[in-house]
Order: structure tokens, then C-alpha cells, then sequence
């Protein structure tokens, strides 16, 4: 892991926003619903709520990522294979592949991996639920803390990645600068929300997006062939 991992997996964050949008578009129009006209007192209420409800968000991104570098340290040394961290490496690059498809909307079989965490999602997603509407920034970061465990393709993609990570704090910071590329778009959401919906929804801004993270697909593999 270098710099430049760290800033591709901001990058990629950055361009899944037009996803992102869309998963956590719900709740980030409740929080904007919670904070009620848009005086500058409450345009100023609405930015720190947003605030708290990312820092949440990142807070979870940050621990998975952890916990997924951790469990590819394990596999690495415990089995004392070389290779597997190979392996790992191609299995992130070619989930990077899908995900240019899937937010291009070429090919959406990461809609498949969405729904194998909806098992887990519907024993968090009544907790979350009793957060709203949200009145305070405590209540707004243990809303963001669980709403990062929300099934979504983009997120996974990058924790497949973490796993190759091959340590807690690299998996760890890898997740954290996904989830700080994923924070603009998201922030934008809360506070122009009927603009960004409209761009979003534009079919060459989802395909260059997409295409922009194979892109990144394609150079991890390139570079995994030099090895």
C-alpha cells in the first residue's frame, strides 16, 4: 500500500458517488427533512447533522476495512502462500471491473452481492429507524454508524480490496480514504439535493464514472501481470 492506493481508492469513492447518491439518497433527504426550512440557522443545523451522520458513515467503512485487512493477514500467514496475496489482489481488481459495469449500468450482477448482506441489513435497519427523525448530531452519528453496514456493491468492491490490504491499518485507511471521496458528493446531496438528483440521473455521467473505475480495474491488473 502506498499513496497512490490511498488516493485511487478516493478517486473511486469520488466517481461511485452517482451511486452512492442513490443508496443513501433516502436518508440523507431525512436528515435534510429533520432540519426543517432553509435559514441560515438551519442551513447551518442541517451542515452539522450531515457532518455527524458522515462521520458515523466513515467511522463503520473505517472499522470494516480493519477488520478485512485483518482477515487477510490471517490468510497470508497462516497458509505461509505468497500467492495468496496475488490472489487477493486479482480477485479486488476484477471486483473493480464490476463495479465499473454495474455503475455504468452495462452490467449490474454486483446487484446479486447487494442482496447477500440484506440478511444482515434487516436486524440493523430497525435500529436505524428509531434514530428518525433525527433531533440532535448524537442522534445523527449512531444514524451514520449503522447506516454504514447498508449493503452496497460500491462499498464491497472496496472492502474485497481491503482484504489484500494485508494489515488492520492498511485495510483501515484504505476504507476511510473510499469513504472521504464518497463525503462531497453526499454532503452536496443534503444541501442541493434537487440539482445533483438531476445530473446524477444523467446516463454519460454514470457511464464515464463507470468507466473511469475500470480504468482502475485494468491498471491494477496490468500491474499484477508485471509482477
Amino acid at each position: 500500500m502506498n499513496e497512490f492506493t490511498y488516493l485511487t481508492a478516493f478517486a473511486i469513492g469520488l466517481m461511485g458517488g452517482v451511486h452512492c447518491i442513490g443508496m443513501c439518497g433516502s436518508i440523507v433527504g431525512a436528515l435534510s427533512f429533520s432540519a426543517g426550512s432553509q435559514s441560515h440557522t438551519t442551513r447551518l443545523v442541517l451542515i452539522k447533522t450531515l457532518l455527524a451522520y458522515n462521520f458515523g458513515r466513515l467511522f463503520s467503512y473505517t472499522l470494516a476495512g480493519g477488520l478485512m485487512g485483518s482477515v487477510g493477514w490471517m490468510i497470508s500467514n497462516w497458509l505461509q502462500i505468497h500467492q495468496i496475496q496475488l490472489i487477493l489482489q486479482l480477485l479486488a481488481a476484477l471486483f473493480m471491473l464490476l463495479l465499473g459495469l454495474y455503475l455504468a449500468g452495462w452490467w449490474t450482477v454486483l446487484v446479486h452481492v447487494e442482496r447477500a448482506g440484506k440478511f444482515i441489513w434487516k436486524f440493523i435497519e430497525p435500529l436505524g429507524k428509531k434514530f428518525l427523525p433525527v433531533t440532535s448530531m448524537h442522534q445523527a452519528l449512531a444514524l451514520g454508524i449503522l447506516w454504514g453496514w447498508l449493503p452496497c456493491g460500491l462499498v464491497y468492491s472496496v472492502l474485497v480490496w481491503s482484504v489484500s490490504a494485508g494489515s488492520f491499518e492498511q485495510g483501515a485507511l484504505l476504507m476511510l480514504s473510499f469513504g472521504m471521496g464518497t463525503l462531497p458528493n453526499l454532503l452536496a446531496m443534503g444541501l442541493f439535493a434537487n440539482r445533483l438528483n438531476q445530473w446524477i440521473r444523467k446516463t454519460k455521467v454514470r457511464q464515464i464514472a463507470g468507466g473511469m473505475v475500470m480504468v482502475f480495474g485494468f491498471w491494477q491488473l496490468y500491474l499484477l501481470a508485471r509482477v
